[in-house]
Parts: C-alpha cells; sequence; structure tokens
C-alpha cells in the first residue's frame, strides 16, 4: 500500500524534518481556512436558513427540526467510527490521514452547494432533501476533511514547541479568519443584505463551497505526517479494534479530555446557535448591522492578542493550568452577561472578560489532546490516532445534533415566530418573553456552568508532567526496533 500516492504529483511540497515557516502559514493557517470558513458560517446560519428562509420551523408541529438533527448527527457518530477505522488502516507515502485531505477538498464544495439549492416544491420534497443535503455534507464531505485535519498537528511531529506552535497555527485559521467573516463581516454587512431571499442565499454559501476546493489542496500539500513516516517502511502490527478501544476508556488522561470536550462542545454549541437570535431579539434589533458586530468585536480582540501571548504563557505555566485560569474568567465572563442580558455595555464587558478567558483553550487544546496521544503510545507500544479523532468527532458532531435538536424544540415550544419577505423587504416579529429567555440562556447562561466543570476536570489532566521523557522512550524504543 506504500506505493498509493508516491507519484511527485501527490507529494507533499514540505521536504523539511523540522516545522518551518511555510508549513505553518501555508499548512495550517491558510489551507484549512476554507473548509473551516464555510463550518463556522454553516454552525452559525444554516439553523437560521432553516428557520428563515426556508420557514421549517413549524413542520410537524414543530418536531422535524427537533428530530432531524439528533438522527443525522447519529449517522454522523457512525461515519466517524467508519472513518477513523478507514484511517488508522491507511498507508501510503503521504501519510494515513493527508490522502483523506485530497478527497474531501471537491466534496466540500459540491455537498456544500447542495445544502442550499432546496427546490420550491411541496413540503415532503423539501423535506427529504434538507435530510439528504444535510448528511452528504456533514456525515460524509466534512467527517473526511475533519477527521484528516484535526489529525494533522498530532501526527505533523513529535517536538512538543513545535507541535504547539502549530496548534496555534491551526487555530488562527478558525478564529481570526472564519471569525472575521462569520463574526464581523456576515452580521454587519452579508446578513442584511440577504435577509430571508433565497436566491441571494444560494449564491453568497456556493461561493464559499467554491473557495473551500482550492484552499483544502493547498493544506494537503504544505503539510506531512512525520510522525507516521517513522515507520512507513516497517511492518507494523495491527492492533484489534477492541485493543485500541480499551487503551483510549482505560487510560484516565484520554476519558477525561474527552468528556472536558463534550461538556465544552455542548456549551458553544448552545452559545453558537444563539448568538444570532440573542443579537436579532434580545439585545439589538434584526440584521441591524451592528448588535452582532459589537459582540464579535469585543470578542475579536482577545482572540487577535492571544496570538502572540497564549504559547508562551502555556510554555511558562502549562498547557493545562493555563487553560484552567482562563476558564475561572470565562465562568465570571458569562455570569456577567447573564446578570443584564438587554444592557450593551455590561454584556460588552462580560464578553470581553468571557472572551480573555476563552484563550488558552482556544489555542493550546490540540497539543493538550496531542501529548495524550503520545502518553498512549509510551504506555501500550501502539498510537490510537484514528480511533481516539473518531471518538473526538462523535462527540462533537452527536452533541451539536443534539443541541440543535433541543434548541429548536425550545424555540417552536415557548412560540418563536419567524421572519416574513413583505414586498422585498424582510419584516421581524416581535418575540414573547419565554422566547427571549430560551435564547438569553443558550448565549450567556449555560456556559456560566460549563465553564466551573471545565475547571475541575482539567484539576486532573497532569499529562504534561514527564511527557518529553516519554517521548525521548518511544524514540528509543523505535530505534532499537530499527537496528534489529
Amino acid at each position: 500500500m506504500t506505493n498509493k500516492l508516491s507519484s511527485p504529483l501527490f507529494s507533499s511540497r514540505v521536504k523539511h524534518d523540522d516545522v518551518k515557516s511555510k508549513e505553518k502559514w501555508l499548512g495550517y493557517l491558510l489551507g484549512p481556512a476554507g473548509a473551516l470558513l464555510l463550518n463556522a458560517v454553516l454552525a452559525t446560519y444554516l439553523n437560521v436558513y432553516y428557520t428563515d428562509v426556508l420557514k421549517l420551523t413549524s413542520v410537524w408541529g414543530g418536531v422535524f427540526l427537533a428530530v432531524f438533527p439528533v438522527i443525522s448527527k447519529a449517522i454522523d457518530a457512525i461515519t466517524n467510527i467508519v472513518m477513523g477505522y478507514i484511517i488508522d488502516h491507511t498507508k501510503t507515502a503521504q501519510g494515513k490521514a493527508r490522502p483523506w485531505l485530497l478527497l474531501s477538498a471537491p466534496l466540500l464544495t459540491i455537498t456544500g452547494i447542495l445544502l442550499f439549492v432546496v427546490p420550491e416544491s411541496n413540503q415532503t420534497v423539501q423535506v427529504i432533501w434538507v435530510m439528504l443535503s444535510y448528511n452528504l455534507f456533514y456525515s460524509f464531505a466534512y467527517t473526511i476533511f475533519n477527521m484528516s485535519h484535526n489529525l494533522m498537528v498530532p501526527l505533523s511531529t513529535r517536538n512538543t514547541e513545535q507541535r504547539g506552535s502549530l496548534s496555534v497555527f491551526n487555530q488562527i485559521a478558525t478564529i481570526m479568519m472564519s471569525g472575521i467573516l462569520v463574526a464581523l463581516i456576515f452580521p454587519m454587512v452579508i446578513m442584511p443584505m440577504l435577509g430571508v431571499d433565497k436566491s441571494k442565499w444560494i449564491v453568497t454559501m456556493s461561493i464559499l463551497s467554491i473557495i473551500a476546493l482550492p484552499l483544502t489542496l493547498l493544506e494537503y500539500y504544505f503539510t506531512k505526517e512525520r510522525v507516521t513516516l517513522e515507520d512507513i517502511d516497517k511492518e507494523v502490527e495491527k492492533v484489534p479494534y477492541q485493543k485500541l478501544l480499551k487503551a483510549i476508556f482505560t487510560d484516565k488522561f484520554m476519558v477525561l479530555i474527552l468528556l472536558y470536550f463534550l461538556i465544552y462542545t455542548v456549551g458553544s454549541q448552545f452559545k453558537n446557535l444563539g448568538l444570532v437570535y440573542y443579537c436579532n431579539y434580545v439585545l439589538g434589533t434584526y440584521n441591524d448591522g451592528t448588535t452582532q458586530t459589537l459582540i464579535s468585536v469585543i470578542g475579536g480582540i482577545p482572540l487577535g492578542i492571544g496570538i502572540f501571548a497564549v504559547w508562551p504563557l502555556a510554555k511558562k505555566f502549562g498547557k493545562r493550568n493555563l487553560t484552567m485560569g482562563g476558564f475561572v474568567l470565562y465562568a465570571i465572563g458569562s455570569a456577567i452577561c447573564w446578570i443584564a442580558p438587554s444592557n450593551m455595555v455590561i454584556v460588552l464587558i462580560g464578553q470581553f472578560i468571557k472572551n480573555i478567558g476563552g484563550l488558552p483553550c482556544c489555542y493550546v487544546f490540540m497539543a493538550l489532546f496531542a501529548d495524550i496521544l503520545d502518553h498512549i503510545e509510551w504506555k501500550h507500544k501502539f498510537r490510537v490516532d484514528g480511533i481516539a479523532m473518531s471518538i473526538y468527532n462523535i462527540i462533537a458532531v452527536s452533541s451539536v445534533g443534539i443541541v440543535t435538536g433541543i434548541f429548536n424544540m425550545l424555540l417552536a415550544k415557548s412560540g418563536y415566530i419567524a421572519p416574513s419577505l413583505i414586498d422585498g423587504v424582510t419584516v421581524a416579529a416581535q418575540q414573547s418573553e419565554s422566547v427571549k429567555n430560551v435564547i438569553t440562556f443558550s448565549f450567556v447562561g449555560l456556559e456560566t456552568f460549563t465553564a466551573v466543570a471545565l475547571v475541575v476536570i482539567l484539576a486532573f489532566i497532569g499529562v504534561e508532567k514527564g511527557i518529553e521523557k516519554k517521548q525521548a522512550e518511544i524514540k528509543a524504543r523505535k530505534e532499537d526496533t530499527a537496528e534489529i
């Protein structure tokens, strides 16, 4: 299998054993930006498209938008398991995860467009199209991309400092590039222009889907799996699936970090879903072009500073310790917002504190996760990258589906009224207090509690202690094997 993708046409453009600047900027920052931007837009606005443009909130008495995301994410969870198994059993000259980036590039574009070109037909046809297109994107195309993309940092190098640097660059693509467009330009410029005009949504989202193609190819060509390539010429024993699972679920650090990720994802997903509705109905007025922009600017300033500050602080105090301290601020900031959710000044102060606290989690999580993967390799003498990442993604997609279903059901049951297009003008309805309470808790209330829970969990994740010694033992073990 090592001959596959051995042609120079498919070869990585990264030739150095050490991580250089070109790899950071092209492979880990610019390359992933297209797919991550598309996903960030969908995470914030696809539900708005379903509720406000297609007006699916009332379908089956509100049950459709509550149940369909849960069922879809169950399918997505299964495809993540399959994809994790496939990655762990892929052996090519380009690694085991990178080749799947190549396949994902055109799939993201095609399925991204299909999400929005829902035909003007009866409700049954629209519902079927929504279900099929949603699963083609999330359960197929984005699963392939996300699984392989998330493994790039753990498989890039064993050098903890270089890996931490790549983790930061990787998150810049998510937080800065995607954040500028999704959190600033979209609410200020694009959303007021789109309103509930379906044709404008299709054009805009098709452009974003097309942009993902060349940038994902850039990520493929400017990344390198140095860890995988250590064993490229060796016959590696195929570890049974059950043994991989046992290694993961009997390791304290892995179980804790997966629990940490679950709680963080649930809180973040409620926040992401509630953002647009919160700015439209609680803090500001519908698509006013300023409220969401102000919230996003206050969030963007700390995240921008974090590019330069987080990794030096993480090296000094430890990734775990810095993240714990950050979540203390995160809880305080969320509580401040919750005290006066309709007061712009207080909310902006709370958001600023909260986003400073969220910096370490945003930038160093994948480096901490990579340390745990190395720890398990040291402990069991085999790697669990693919299966661990499939569990990681199952948590992500399952919680997103369940949270989306719960959020939509709460909107429907509390009496949410979708905007209308009257004479080419979008007219928003006045929402009840019960609707506003649901939206407020989703955006600023829940994360007060999740942040406290995360501090407690992180206190028990002490994987960084002795990790460099463990990595040295792994290296020595491989060298001894090579000599035999």
